[in-house]
């Protein structure tokens, strides 16, 4: 059996150096972000993993990340227990306005990277007098490689909800862009493909047909956390809404009973420790701020996951 898991990790970033003035913005954009801070939020990630670990017995050998800004954080995240020692880092440098990137660690006892490259996204905007711009954060591609299976993973953290949500149509189009590459990789071999991440939206979401949709696709990828939603599984919330932005879609072939890696089941990882105890909002998860207020917590996202046979 092996884990693969996905966590938007909710800003995972550099302890801020010592600003000017109080009023000064800090590079992170957190409020009195500092090493004690720093550490303890990275001591809380990794608790997060060993979690998965006593419960399913085993560290997943991927890890897709969300929300974190840049490689120092992610060096630091993975010399520290359990991760330590385990797990190498795949990640690139994104033109998002945040500086927040997506990443993968993978175990590197189990995974060979045999390529990998960042796919970047440019969105022109309208209505401006110079023409200008928007990024957003890149599409991690690996293609690995597991014992005898070649694996295509895509790690996402697609454009958020907003203003009216006008970033609804950029979140289509990146989907589709993937759509292209998915059917690219499937007309040529018997790859596998994951693709994880935080896509901002809700599995029935029309949006997410474009990956998960049957009726027109051949190849279209399955998405196990469908049912999940429907059961009213959550890995997030905005005010009195549950979510379950945090997705992991699968090809078809890790259904095929003959393959050498088989779907068992998929989960959002809602362990006790990671939940708030409050009254009012029990069950939810224990983030590290709620607006300027630092609540100490993991992350405002629980971690999901799936099981395959091997």
């Amino acid at each position: 059996m092996e884990i693969f898991a996905f966590y938007n990790v909710e800003n995972l970033f550099l302890p801020d150096s010592n600003a000017g003035h109080k009023s000064e913005k800090t590079k992170s954009g957190l409020f009195n972000w500092d090493f004690r801070k720093y550490q303890y939020k990275l001591n809380k990630i990794a608790h997060a993993f060993r979690l998965i670990g006593e419960q399913h017995h085993q560290l997943p050998f991927m890890i897709g990340l969300a929300e974190i800004s840049g490689d120092h954080v992610l060096k630091d995240l993975i010399q520290t227990e359990p991760l330590q020692g385990k797990y190498g880092i795949l990640h690139y440098k994104s033109l998002d306005e945040r500086n927040v990137d997506v990443a993968l660690l993978y175990d590197h006892s189990k995974i060979e990277i045999l390529e990998s490259e960042p796919i970047t996204f440019f969105f022109e905007e309208s209505g401006l007098d110079e023409k200008y711009y928007d990024t957003t954060r890149d599409i991690l591609f690996a293609k690995v490689k597991f014992e005898e299976e070649i694996i295509n993973v895509f790690v996402l953290h697609l454009p958020s909800k907003r203003e009216k949500d006008v970033n609804k149509p950029k979140r289509s189009y990146i989907l589709q862009e993937l759509r292209n590459r998915i059917d690219k990789i499937q007309e040529n071999a018997d790859e596998k493909v994951i693709v994880c991440g935080d896509f901002n939206e809700n599995p029935d979401d029309e949006v997410l047909e474009i990956l998960s949709g049957k009726t027109f696709q051949k190849n279209a990828l399955e998405n196990p956390f469908a049912d999940l939603f429907f059961n009213k599984k959550y890995s997030t919330f905005h005010y009195k809404s549950g979510l379950l932005f945090d997705q992991i879609l699968l090809s078809g072939n890790f259904y095929h009973q003959e393959d050498q890696l088989q779907f068992e089941m998929a989960e959002v990882f809602n362990h006790p420790q990671l939940t708030l105890k409050s009254r009012n909002l029990s069950g939810r998860p224990f983030r590290t701020f709620a607006g300027t207020r630092y609540l100490g917590g993991y992350s405002d996202h629980f971690p999901v996951l799936v099981k395959l046979k091997n």
